[in-house]
């Protein structure tokens, strides 16, 4: 199984970020989002982030998931680098090259855009290889229930959102599995970034067919599972609320409002 992209993937563990239930995994989640986006400075984010790396050692994650889950973002540092170094103006000139120009507040922003996007992706990778797929359907399924009262299909949004998330790993198997069966049959695939799309392109229509073909074999077991859109579900194990789930809500609100006294 190509381990080149953790996120969506699950990582069985029996750890206490394991255990929590997956409706304070995701209100956890969206404090520590909105701590991320609301730091100022870089002694708070980079407190986070420790925060972020101590919960994965915690937690014992292995680091080519980390690794992993960091490198797709490389094209993204990448993108992020050249608009905010060059198109960000202010401050004292550290670099000259013909016209452009790199200033200290380009680089400042720039850094800073990089550490939150860092933050993301470790949040995300945190609750998705900690947390089945059934117990995230059903944590997001929580939150949505008022917007049944609209008439809002809370349950099938949630199940088709659990889903798509852990396609991203199937895809990216299936994506590696063509990738190889080309290159066995001589295909080169070496050279410049432009050159290398265009050798990818053709396997676009096979790794569309096999995502179809996948997603027709998932909606027939579904349907051989008697899951119909509408019907009154049960669930088999109730999810239960502890006092480890309210203990880990309490340290997350003490370690964040550390965090944004640091960075505000």
């Amino acid at each position: 199984m190509s381990r080149s992209i953790t996120l969506g993937r699950y990582l069985p563990g029996s750890s206490f970020l394991h255990m929590l239930n997956p409706r304070f995994k995701l209100l956890i989640l969206l404090l520590f989002l909105a701590v991320l986006f609301l730091l100022k400075t870089f002694a708070g984010l980079g407190l986070l982030l420790l925060f972020l790396l101590l919960m994965m050692l915690a937690v014992r994650i292995p680091l080519r998931y980390l690794a992993g889950g960091l490198r797709p973002l490389t094209y993204i540092i990448l993108f992020t680098i050249i608009i905010y170094f060059f198109f960000t103006k202010g401050g004292v000139v550290l670099l000259r090259l013909g016209p452009l120009t790199v200033e200290q507040a380009g680089v400042t922003a720039g850094l800073f855009m990089i550490m939150r996007l860092v933050g993301l992706v470790l949040m995300t990778m945190l609750l998705t290889l900690t947390t089945t797929p059934l117990a995230l359907a059903h944590g997001i399924e929580y939150f949505m229930m008022p917007l049944g009262r609209i008439g809002f299909p809370a349950e099938e949004v949630a199940m088709v959102m659990t889903m798509a998330l852990r396609f991203i790993p199937t895809i990216a198997e299936e994506s590696q599995r063509l990738l190889r069966a080309q290159m066995a049959r001589g295909a080169d695939f070496e050279g410049g970034f432009f050159s290398r799309a265009r050798k990818f392109a053709p396997l676009m229509v096979p790794l569309f067919i096999g995502a179809f073909r996948r997603a027709d074999e998932l909606a027939l077991a579904m349907e051989a599972r008697g899951y119909r859109l509408g019907a009154v579900r049960t669930r088999m194990h109730e999810e239960k609320i502890t006092t480890t789930d309210w203990a880990a809500l309490l340290f997350a609100l003490a370690a964040l409002a550390a965090v944004l006294v640091s960075g505000i």
